[in-house]
């Protein structure tokens, strides 16, 4: 495990999992509690009503900080690899960096703007959250075509794109069905006109969200090989 976790793979690998936990576990006291259906909540629906809400707030929170720190190490190892070798602008690494960093954001107003308290401004993170975070995944996967086979396997390169792939399908009709729903609210009956809708936008959400998670998955390999380094000066006398 430890040889798994060598360098700086710990960071995605940490991502991945606390991400996943967030969203399960949010998921369980939710259910468990009362306060949402078994059945294909939204995700921000597993974290509106304490004690989920506060749960939910504080993972997502710390997934953004981790989401920015991977994107950030990733912007690095793909600035250094160009430099031995070069494949790319890097203006197309900046650009992905600054779309990721942006969904970051978006996610840390999803945790922090409850969906039934303020949903304009819950929903407007969502939106930067998934549609810079899908942008973010298929520019990367060009980069790693980009830079195959010298620093990425081809298989690597296929894994990243067909999930990218399967992220940027699932966005569209998520967005689209959530923007036809007339009503937010935590209770769905089968028997309402906007519960297609909602059904068919939340399998799309859970689909991205994961999507992210298994993507960021194949950034462990490229980490191992990163090492980090903290040096001190002090400047002056004392």
């Amino acid at each position: 495990m430890l040889c798994f976790l060598r360098g700086m793979a710990f960071v995605p690998f940490l991502l991945v999992t606390w991400s996943s936990a967030a969203f399960i576990i949010s998921y369980v006291v939710a259910v468990l509690s009362g306060h949402v259906n078994p059945f294909l909540p939204y995700i921000s629906d597993t974290g509106t009503t304490p004690p989920e809400s506060g749960i939910f707030g504080f993972m997502i929170n710390f997934s953004a900080f981790l989401g920015a720190a991977t994107m950030y190490t990733r912007y690095k190892i793909v600035e250094k690899q160009n430099q031995t070798c070069y494949f790319s602008t890097p203006v197309f690494n900046l650009v992905s960096l600054v779309l990721g960093l942006v969904g970051c954001f978006g996610m840390g107003i999803v945790a922090n703007f409850q969906e039934l308290a303020v949903p304009v401004v819950h929903d407007g993170g969502a939106l930067l959250a998934f549609v810079c975070g899908v942008v973010y995944t298929l520019l990367q996967s060009i980069i790693s075509y980009k830079s195959c086979p010298q620093w990425n396997s081809l298989s690597t390169c296929h894994i990243r794109m067909a999930i990218s792939a399967v992220s940027c399908a699932a966005v569209v009709p998520m967005i689209v069905c959530a923007s036809l729903i007339s009503i937010t609210k935590l209770e769905w009956n089968p028997r309402e006109k906007d519960y297609v809708y909602h059904v068919v936008s939340a399998i799309c959400e859970w689909t991205v969200a994961f999507g992210f998670i298994f993507y960021f998955l194949t950034f462990i390999q490229d980490f191992q090989s990163v090492t980090l380094r903290i040096s001190t000066e002090i400047n002056g006398d004392l």
